[in-house]
């Protein structure tokens, strides 16, 4: 008969080899307490994750350049394994715990709305005037794996995977990261403040190494697949990178991701925190300007954008009128509403119900919906 005691055993054992500042499994802390069974906890963690609805949306999300015909550009769901197997490769290296990095990764991006940043900011606008609450997508992925997912029931998963989700922004950049050690409720009480805090959102810090892999390992995830992406899209041209960037870091997206990798390892190998040195820092930040001037600011047309924000404002108030008036032949209903536990239908709010379910939208889903509920021409 198997003996699910040593499985288990076994499935933590590599965990004597961890570095003495990893995250061990006898750490994981969940919202509710739970018997865990064979799998390490944060084990637990990606199965839930990947198993989980918004997880499959992913694939038709996007990362920049939205409803393009070129089947290799990358979408949300690239992005994500990318930054996952970066973070592992950096974690790996330095003794941490996978588990726990390949959980934070795989679910850090599940609160993107359609239209990825465009489209976060669209929804931040409808949400300030609507709630009086910041839109972010790091704190809508928490939300998703707290209140949405599981039919409104949540997936439980542990603290440390919820923070490193939460603090993951790789647009907020410094050359060190430092973990700082929280509580269930000093995590949950950060996660509260982010929707009326700006300067809280500005200074989340993950409670884990990593969670501060993770982080940094998002940036090195996505500035130089972008720019494999944008010149796929006629963009630019690889010749356009500046020559103080691409003399430290190469002008590829492999010379980029493992010039990174390996100074992240130089500085952080047995230490305490996360970082880059002072030269390969100082090239990513001017790379990250670089793709925000030549990539971002012109990955979608002002029309196309405009289109989308209307779009997005009728979805809004339409949706929100049916929910009122009980139209329960209405998308928002047959779609999102109906499967929904009762505990979800009493203690949300109509207004942040229309704006989980638009969140959740992929990009097609989206296009869709305005196209068959919104009197407005593309």
């Amino acid at each position: 008969m198997l003996d699910l005691k040593e499985v288990h055993k076994r499935m933590i054992q590599r965990e004597e080899f961890f570095s003495p500042y990893a995250t061990k499994s006898s750490e994981a802390i969940r919202i509710v307490p739970e018997k865990e069974d064979i799998r390490a906890p944060f084990f637990r963690d990606v199965d839930r994750i990947i198993h989980s609805l918004s997880y499959t949306r992913y694939s038709n999300k996007t990362q920049v350049f939205s409803f393009s015909d070129n089947d290799h550009i990358s979408r949300r769901m690239v992005h994500v394994q990318l930054v996952s197997k970066i973070a592992r490769t950096i974690g790996r290296a330095l003794g941490l715990n996978e588990d726990l990095i390949e959980a934070s990764a795989l679910g850090h991006d599940i609160g993107h709305t359609p239209l990825g940043h465009p489209g976060e900011a669209m929804l931040n606008r409808i949400s300030m005037r609507e709630l009086g609450e910041i839109f972010s997508h790091n704190v809508q992925s928490v939300r998703n794996y707290l209140f949405i997912e599981n039919k409104g029931k949540g997936s439980n998963l542990s603290i440390q995977t919820l923070d490193g989700i939460l603090c993951h922004n790789g647009e907020l950049l410094t050359s060190i990261y430092k973990p700082l050690k929280k509580t269930k409720e000093e995590f949950l009480k950060e996660y509260e403040n982010c929707y009326t805090d700006k300067n809280t959102l500005k200074k989340l810090r993950p409670m884990t190494l990593e969670g501060c892999v993770v982080r940094l390992s998002d940036i090195v995830g996505y500035l130089g697949r972008d720019i494999e992406d944008a010149i796929k899209m006629k963009k630019i041209k690889r010749k356009d990178i500046p020559e103080n960037i691409s003399k430290v870091l190469g002008s590829t997206n492999k010379e980029i991701v493992n010039t990174i990798i390996l100074d992240i390892l130089e500085q952080s190998m047995d230490k305490p925190y996360i970082a880059m040195s002072e030269r390969v820092f100082k090239a990513v930040l001017d790379l990250k300007k670089f793709n925000y001037e030549h990539i971002y600011s012109n990955a979608n047309s002002k029309e196309k954008l405009d289109f989308y924000e209307k779009g997005m404002n009728a979805l809004f108030d339409k949706y929100l009128s049916d929910i009122r008036n009980n139209q329960k032949e209405s998308d928002i209903f047959e779609v999102f509403l109906n499967d929904m536990s009762q505990d979800y239908l009493e203690k949300t709010s109509d207004k942040r119900m229309v704006i989980d379910y638009i969140a959740g939208m992929t990009d097609s889903y989206l296009r869709k919906m305005i196209e068959k509920n919104v009197n407005i021409n593309e």
